[in-house]
């Protein structure tokens, strides 16, 4: 398999600076700590998912592009890559769950993407999608385990860079698969890297204190963070991060809400819950913070009526 460099991090982000504008840096104080967020909630599609679905999809070879692509996700990624797809003419299955926010669902519809739906829990997504591929042919274009998709969400790591004039001392990064977290890695060298994922789903901190993949336990409890639950890392994301992360640092739901509505407050941002699960630890305080710390807000791709119910609510 080929393995993502930082090579390959810096031609996503020359291609991504091709067609979109770099998301703002934002100054924010916490507590007495002036340090920065950065606004991927801005994207296009919402979230930053659309740097690796774009340095996927125009990676492919003109014969791989007439195939089409398969890729399995919970909305934003889905989202990137029917955005990547509409752009370049190539058709998009998207295996979806099916208690996925609507507004992700309807938001990867209008993209013009096939929305293919699974039952979460109950069927493996990377089965269905496996046999998609099957029946169809296509290339995957997998939501973290992907290297051009590591890649391209490194380009964030390599703006951030070049709007601070260095890189950071540490990136707090809302982590799933690992996507993110792993292409920061190979894009910020120099900096520390601190995946946060949400309580009884921190499989890559659980893999990276293993030393292997860990699987979801079958009792994981629920999470509002609906882009942060995958049932395991992959072995591409465990080999970046095992020496480039610390693991144990997880949100619950209490802290995502009280993250969500300092962002609308402070920031005039709309963040959904997977999104703010970084800044959700800055706040409570799990990871100390300086001046040059940066911290990354995913997405804000949340349904109206449930984000104004978290707005009116105060626990």
């Amino acid at each position: 398999m080929r393995m993502p460099t930082r090579e390959g991090v810096i031609e996503a982000a020359e291609k991504v600076a091709a067609i979109l504008p770099p998301t703002p840096l934002l100054p924010v104080r916490i507590g007495n700590t002036r340090c920065w967020v950065k606004a991927e909630t801005l994207q296009p599609v919402g979230a930053f998912k659309i740097r690796g679905a774009w340095h996927r999809l125009s990676a492919l070879s003109e014969e791989e592009k007439a195939r089409g692509v398969v890729a399995v996700s919970s909305g934003n990624h889905a989202q990137g890559v029917a955005w990547a797809a509409a752009r370049l003419g190539i058709k998009a299955a998207i295996v979806m769950p099916r208690d996925a926010p609507r507004v992700k669902l309807q938001a990867t519809h209008a993209l013009g993407a096939e929305i293919v739906l699974y039952e979460r829990p109950g069927e493996d997504r990377d089965e269905v999608a496996a046999r998609l591929i099957a029946e169809r042919g296509g290339t995957l274009v997998h939501a973290f385990g992907d290297p051009w998709v590591i890649e391209g969400q490194g380009s964030a790591g390599i703006e951030i860079t070049q709007q601070l004039g260095r890189q950071p001392s540490q990136i707090l990064a809302c982590c799933g698969g690992g996507g993110l977290a792993a292409g920061l890695a190979l894009a910020c060298p120099d900096s520390a890297i601190v995946p946060v994922e949400p309580e009884g789903w921190d499989m890559v901190g659980q893999a990276m204190a293993a030393g292997e993949i860990v699987q979801v336990a079958d009792d994981a409890p629920k999470t509002i963070c609906d882009a942060l639950q995958p049932p395991a890392t992959k072995p591409v994301n465990l080999s970046i991060l095992k020496d480039r992360a610390e693991p144990g640092v997880t949100v619950d739901d209490d802290e995502v809400r009280a993250a969500q509505r300092f962002a609308f407050s402070n920031l005039h941002l709309v963040v959904e819950p997977g999104g703010a699960a970084a800044l959700a630890a800055a706040l409570a305080g799990k990871v100390p913070l300086d001046a040059d710390t940066v911290i990354m807000l995913t997405g804000g791709n949340t349904d109206a009526e449930s984000f104004a119910a978290m707005l009116a609510s105060t626990g």
